[in-house]
Parts: C-alpha cells; sequence; structure tokens
C-alpha cells in the first residue's frame, strides 16, 4: 500500500511541476512580447492610404507613461490567463496520473468544469468551447443543472426538458459522445434548485433524461416523494431504456431543442428501439422518424394525442412522446400518459400588434376568441440574445411573476391571467407565458394585453398571443 501511494503522489508532483513549468515558459514569451513593444520593435502596418500614395507612414507616438500602462495593464491579463491554464494543465495531468493508478474509479464531472456562458441559457448560437481533454480525466461531464430554457412554455416544466436536451445536443456538437454527457435531467423535491417542483409532471422529465443518451443516470430531490407505485413505473421506464442501451447507442435527430424546432433521441438496433420526441414550438409540428417499420406511441403527454402516420409523428405545442419501433411496437411497453401536462387540441397564432407601453412594457388591444383560451407570450431580449430577469433564490428570492408580469382588462376590469412561472428561479428567466379563459369574458368587447418588466438593463420586448383549445 504504502508502494502505490508513493507512485501515486510522485505522478502527481510531477504532472504539477509540468503544468507550471509551461504557465512559466508562456509567461516568459509574453514578457519578450511586451518587452520588444516598448523598445520600438514591432511592425506596424501601413494604412491603405499610405500605401496608395506611397507616403511614408505616420507613427503614433505615445508617451512612456501610457506605454507603461499597457504594458502593465497586458502583462496582468496574460498572467491571469496563464495563470489558469497552468492550473488546469497541472490538475489534468494529476487526475491523469490518478486514473491510471486507479483504474477501476469513476469519475463525474460536475460544478467547476466546463462551466460557460452558454449553459446559461439555450440562446447563444453554436461554437466550439469545450476543453475535450477533460475526457482523458472524467469518464462523464454534466452539461448544466436543469433550468427554463429561452424557449418559451405554457408548462414550466416542459421548458426545464428542453434546456437538458439543448445542453446534450450543444456538448454533442463540441464532439462530445453522448454517453459521456451527464444531463443531470432528474430532479424530484422541495428545495428550490429544483423550484420546490415535488414530483410535477416526472414521467416525461425520467423518460427524456434516459432518453439522451448518457451512461451516467443521477437522479436528485426527495426519495420519500417517490411511493411504491411511482417506483413501480420508474424501474419499468429504466429497464426499458437500460437493456436496450446495452446494446445499442443513442443517436438525436430534428432540430435544435433551444431554436423550437421539432427533435427527438433515437436508441435503435436493426430497426427496433425508443424514440423520445418533442415538439417546443407554439404550433402543430410534425417530425419525420428515422426508422421504418411498426411504431406504437407508448407514452404522451395528456390532452393532444400524437398522431403516427407513414413515419411521420404529428405532435401538439410544447408536447413530448415515446415511440417504440419495431419489436417495441408493442402494448407490453405502454408507459400510459402524464395526466399533469395538459396540450391543447388546436393552436391558432393570431393577428395582434404589440405597441410599446413606455420602455418596460408592451401592449396590444383585440377582440378575444368566442371560446377556448387566449394564450400570451413575452420575450425578452437584447442586441446579443436572451436577457434573464431573477428576483434572486429561494427562500428569499422574489417571484418571476410579480418580475415578468401579463395583465389583462376589458370594460376596466381586471382579468386573471393564469400563469406556472410564478416562482423564485435562481437561473432567471427571459419569457413569460400565461392564458385568460376565454369564458370569462364578455363578447365582442376588446380585450386589453399588457405585459411588462422589471429588468434595469435594456431590451426589448416582443409579444404574441394565440387561440388554444383544450
Amino acid at each position: 500500500m504504502t508502494r502505490t501511494g508513493n507512485v501515486v503522489d510522485n505522478s502527481l508532483y510531477q504532472a504539477a511541476l509540468e503544468g507550471l513549468e509551461l504557465q512559466k515558459q508562456r509567461i516568459e514569451d509574453q514578457i519578450k512580447q511586451v518587452k520588444a513593444l516598448l523598445a520600438g520593435k514591432t511592425k506596424v502596418a501601413a494604412t491603405p492610404a499610405a500605401a496608395a500614395t506611397g507616403e511614408p507612414k505616420k507613427k503614433r507616438k505615445l508617451s512612456a507613461v501610457a506605454r507603461k500602462r499597457i504594458a502593465e495593464a497586458q502583462k496582468k491579463v496574460n498572467e491571469k490567463v496563464h495563470l489558469k491554464h497552468g492550473y488546469t494543465m497541472a490538475w489534468q495531468g494529476a487526475m491523469k496520473a490518478f486514473r491510471q493508478a486507479h483504474p477501476a474509479v469513476v469519475l463525474l464531472a460536475y460544478n467547476g468544469y466546463e462551466e460557460f456562458s452558454s449553459q446559461g441559457g439555450t440562446g447563444a448560437p453554436l461554437r466550439k468551447v469545450i476543453d475535450q481533454r477533460w475526457l482523458d480525466v472524467f469518464d462523464v461531464v454534466y452539461c448544466g443543472d436543469p433550468r427554463p430554457a429561452d424557449v418559451p412554455t405554457m408548462r414550466f416544466w416542459r421548458s426545464k426538458d428542453i434546456y437538458s436536451d439543448h445542453m446534450v445536443r450543444f456538448y454533442a456538437f463540441n464532439n462530445i459522445p453522448l454517453e459521456r454527457i451527464d444531463n443531470s435531467g432528474f430532479m424530484v423535491g422541495t428545495t428550490g434548485t429544483c423550484y420546490h417542483r415535488r414530483t410535477a409532471a416526472w414521467q416525461g422529465m425520467l423518460l427524456l433524461s434516459l432518453a439522451r443518451g448518457g451512461w451516467a443516470h443521477t437522479y436528485y430531490g426527495n426519495l420519500d416523494l417517490i411511493d411504491d407505485e411511482k417506483a413501480a413505473w420508474f424501474a419499468r421506464a429504466q429497464r426499458l431504456f437500460l437493456d436496450l442501451q446495452s446494446v445499442a447507442r443513442t443517436q438525436p435527430f430534428g432540430g435544435m431543442p433551444g431554436e423550437a424546432e421539432p427533435y427527438g433521441f433515437a436508441l435503435l438496433r436493426e430497426g427496433d428501439g425508443l424514440l423520445a420526441v418533442v415538439n417546443p414550438s407554439q404550433a402543430m409540428a410534425s417530425l419525420q422518424l428515422p426508422v421504418a417499420g411498426p411504431l406504437r406511441l407508448l407514452f404522451h403527454d395528456a390532452g393532444f394525442t400524437p398522431a403516427l402516420t407513414d413515419g411521420v409523428i404529428t405532435l401538439g405545442p410544447e408536447q413530448m412522446a415515446l415511440i417504440g419501433a419495431g419489436s417495441y411496437a408493442d402494448a407490453g411497453y405502454d408507459l400510459g400518459v402524464q395526466q399533469d401536462c395538459l396540450i391543447p387540441q388546436a393552436i391558432e397564432k393570431l393577428d395582434a400588434t404589440f405597441t410599446p407601453d413606455g420602455d418596460r412594457a408592451i401592449v396590444a388591444t383585440l377582440n378575444p376568441p368566442a371560446d377556448g383560451h387566449l394564450r400570451i407570450i413575452m420575450q425578452q431580449r437584447d442586441g446579443r440574445g436572451p436577457v434573464r430577469t431573477t428576483g434572486g433564490s429561494p427562500p428569499d428570492g422574489i417571484p418571476l411573476g410579480s418580475l415578468l408580469q401579463l395583465r389583462a382588462s376589458q370594460d376596466g376590469q381586471e382579468i386573471s391571467v393564469v400563469i406556472e412561472y410564478d416562482k423564485a428561479i435562481w437561473s432567471g428567466l427571459s419569457w413569460a407565458v400565461g392564458e385568460v379563459a376565454c369564458a370569462d369574458l364578455h363578447p365582442g368587447s376588446t380585450l386589453t394585453i399588457r405585459a411588462s418588466t422589471t429588468e434595469s438593463r435594456p431590451v426589448t420586448l416582443t409579444g404574441a398571443l394565440y387561440a388554444v383549445r383544450y
């Protein structure tokens, strides 16, 4: 035991030394560049005008104080960057040595590894930003605590599903194998981390967490909320996926979740398997499935029943479903209906125009639908993308319903707007969605909709209205 311990310690020290030496070399290179700048040895390209006329270029002269200030600022930046890089290299080397000495150990990366701005939401463009060298260190890397996506949804919990789906696709875009992405997407409980959801819409959440293809399945929350009946369903879903996952690999298909395009994850082996699909948009949408042969709807949200025709599935707005293919297209694999996630039978975007009402609100007027519900959507953005507003974390955080407000009025009377996002959301929210029951309205009388934000940063608000029928 003593000998093994010494080998590990020496490897750790050697890896740390290599990282620090690399850091030292990079800093020395930067110092040489700064010294050359101070000595006036760097070349400045001639302006296009000077090059065209043949006139000698004019040198911009800086005072000694200015040059010193620039050099010191650049040196601090370079030192900070290379210090972090040196520490990272040293830590990666140390963990590689540990893995070599203890090959049976499984290492999972969580907070602190590959946490960048893209984890904050789903509105950022796809880009290559993940250091794949962590795959030499960790068995799996997590892709962010579940939070609302920047895709607006009436069903708040579905927005969290869309976020985790998008992050998995984002990491896959960065060439991280699906098997090695821990989506951490299943959370039930009474804490602020999961927005006090308890077991709301837990079945769809579980199926999607299994469908994303990761080999590390982590479940968070209060186990006491999973009673015997739920535990039996939980076990059926796990067995269905994990048995198939031992002989097949998951492949994503369709559009990107964060762009509100229908998408899915397919776990197939020679035409047999499972397909989890989601429509994150505010419209009925169809999605071509990447498999031929027998298909069966095994699970779906309540309300609209998804339609399967010639290898194409049609989903309601915000709806998810699980499909069995080949030998899995069998009633023995049916998992039922998620009753606490209701999807409209029909939806239609209305021709309504929102106009500014001050610098933090927009307003629209319309003759409301005769029946059904009126769905109201507000989003806030700046020049770079969605802007998230937060009132802080529980227990002292301010619920978002008072920060992103939707109001309806008719004939001088306030009309109730039902929302599901009125929670203290630590990660913030860039949208607000609510519904008005048309049965509460007076036919033929103008309805006024006002959407507002308390966001202090400059934002642009946009709004949309939909007629929905359940």
